[in-house]
């Protein structure tokens, strides 16, 4: 499948327009009075155009209008594609503020991507409408989170190779002194990874989690072994400022869910192992059938805010991290907050998924094997 998103001209525009979201109206009644001056983009599929929609800037913010995805193609996340695209194009131009007319039937979508209600409800053509706007984040601005990992089998710091227990090296016999190393550089996050829980299926090392969160100011993700509500009571007990889950979320979506309504979005870091675009689980022995698209899609729909994705085929081996699978993630899911995790072996990585639109990046064998150092990360923090 080839997608292509390009400049079009208003006439391009009204087929889809009219079709999907006026099929009764003559073409000419589509136009905008103000079409000549706006900037006409569609999405092709294959070359096929598929989705269009207009922009018009009027100082630091602009409008969208007449966003439409043919009435066949809806529901393939075209129209997040698009929007994706209208915000970059405002972010380049220095727009502050995206804003439309929404339909009051498209307001979840709208709220996926973060836009906001700044209007009471409305009617045009006999249909409920209401103002919605996203502020564009300047590029320059963006957090970009580094986050050391400390990965832990038998209360010491250590590192596996492509998840196999039998290739660990050991870093550090105390995790305290390596967590206070990275606090005094200037690091704030940290992943927190039990081995041994995420081995027995069961948490295992929340004794190295509550020195770490109690004696440095870090905020700790921590996961592994976190099967049951008790396992993650523990977990936020022993001062993690949110968990890491994963295979739980593939095995049993509905517990998962629970958790997300029980502790809040805030509270959760969204795992995805992926191999050849298909989530893995079970210590990544097991692949399965799902796209890694649709596991996203399915639980930022419910609410997930964080999500950090592994490509299992380059954790451990310091080759470079899988960043074009992350714009594809980015493309297809526009506003997903996306940390990377797995092969990162130089500064250079790191800049190349900063440019990418991550939200930040998950580091560990590299800062242990020296590859990189954390005065080296403090242009970042």
């Amino acid at each position: 499948m080839s997608i292509q998103i390009r400049n079009i001209t208003t006439a391009d525009t009204l087929q889809l327009r009219r079709d999907v979201m006026y099929p009764t109206w003559p073409l000419e009644r589509v136009t905008l009075p103000h079409d000549a001056d706006g900037l006409h983009y569609g999405l092709y599929e294959d070359g096929r155009l598929v989705t269009v929609v207009s922009l018009f800037i009027e100082g630091d913010s602009a409008q969208f209008r007449k966003l439409a995805t043919a009435n066949d193609q809806q529901g393939k996340g075209f129209g997040k594609q698009m929007m994706q695209h209208l915000l970059e194009v405002c972010r380049a131009k220095g727009i502050g503020t995206l804003w439309c007319n929404a339909r009051e039937s498209a307001l979840s979508f709208y709220r996926q991507l973060g836009f906001t209600v700044f209007s009471d409800r409305f009617f045009k053509d006999d249909l409920p409408f209401l103002k919605m706007k996203i502020t564009v984040e300047p590029a320059s601005k963006k957090n970009f989170n580094i986050i050391p990992a400390i990965d832990i089998i038998g209360g010491k710091c250590v590192r596996l190779t492509q998840g196999d227990y039998a290739q660990q090296k050991v870093y550090n016999e105390n995790p305290l002194e390596v967590a206070q190393e990275f606090e005094d550089s200037g690091i704030r996050r940290l992943h927190l990874v039990d081995l041994d829980g995420a081995k027995n299926g069961a948490v295992v090392n929340w004794k190295v989690l509550e020195a770490i969160a109690g004696k440095t100011g870090l905020v700790v993700d921590f996961g592994g072994g976190i099967k049951t509500g008790d396992d993650l009571k523990v977990v936020f007990e022993s001062g993690a400022a949110l968990a890491t889950i994963g295979s739980v979320a593939v095995k049993q979506p509905e517990l998962f869910f629970s958790w997300l309504d029980q502790y809040g979005p805030d509270k959760m870091f969204l795992g995805a192992d992926v191999k050849e675009e298909k989530i893995a689980v079970g210590g990544w022995l097991e692949t399965t059938d799902r796209s890694v698209f649709d596991f996203l899609r399915t639980n930022l729909e419910r609410g997930v805010k964080e999500v950090f994705c592994t490509d299992i085929a380059k954790d451990g081996l310091l080759q470079g991290p899988s960043t074009d699978l992350y714009k594809k993630i980015i493309a297809e899911l526009p506003g997903i907050q996306l940390t990377a995790s797995g092969g990162v072996s130089r500064m250079s990585d790191v800049e190349e998924l900063q440019a990418a639109g991550l939200a930040g990046v998950i580091i560990g064998k590299a800062i242990y094997e020296g590859r990189i150092t954390l005065q080296e990360l403090k242009k970042f923090i």
